[in-house]
């Protein structure tokens, strides 16, 4: 059986008109800003195109970012170098249209995140991201995330270890 969408990086030709997730400021960068964001390099965003419509069933953004070693959780620390700050790989946007809800699409979406993050050439420890409310904490959480630094919601995930 065929994968139902291809998560690929967000084209010209690609329709964001009538990408709709129920909160109007997701559906606004995406319909107004990714694209612009894309081609100033302020982020790279990637959507999940559904095979069979073409549709844009969800997206996601990443950028390059560093948070401060004083502000890593404990347990992490202990396995870093002692730089002044940590570079990370920031989630910036991530959501599902409301046709599309149910299906794993946002786990899914931001599997391919790590992966892209892992497999980057530009040396990431982490994936961070900053939870918009209490429903966005728990996803983020469900999937490993734990909470550092001094803003509520800001979470991270390490990155698996590359082998040389």
């Amino acid at each position: 059986m065929k994968a139902p969408f291809v998560v690929e990086p967000l084209a010209p030709d690609h329709d964001r008109t009538a990408f709709a997730c129920g909160v109007d400021a997701l559906d606004r960068y995406f319909q107004h800003q990714a694209g612009q964001d894309v081609r100033r390099r302020a982020a790279a965003c990637f959507v999940a195109r559904d095979i069979a419509t073409g549709r844009i069933a969800g997206y996601y953004t990443l950028a390059a970012g560093s948070v401060l070693l004083s502000e890593m959780p404990a347990p992490l620390v202990k396995h870093l170098p002692r730089y002044p700050s940590v570079p990370v790989a920031r989630l910036g946007r991530l959501a599902v249209a409301l046709a599309y809800r149910g299906l794993s699409l946002g786990g899914a979406l931001l599997w391919d995140a790590v992966e892209r993050a892992t497999r980057s050439e530009v040396a990431v420890y982490a994936l961070v991201v900053d939870a918009r409310d209490d429903q966005a904490e728990s996803f983020y959480r469900h999937y490993g995330f734990v909470a550092f630094g001094s803003l509520p919601r800001s979470l991270i995930l390490p990155l698996p270890k590359r082998s040389l």
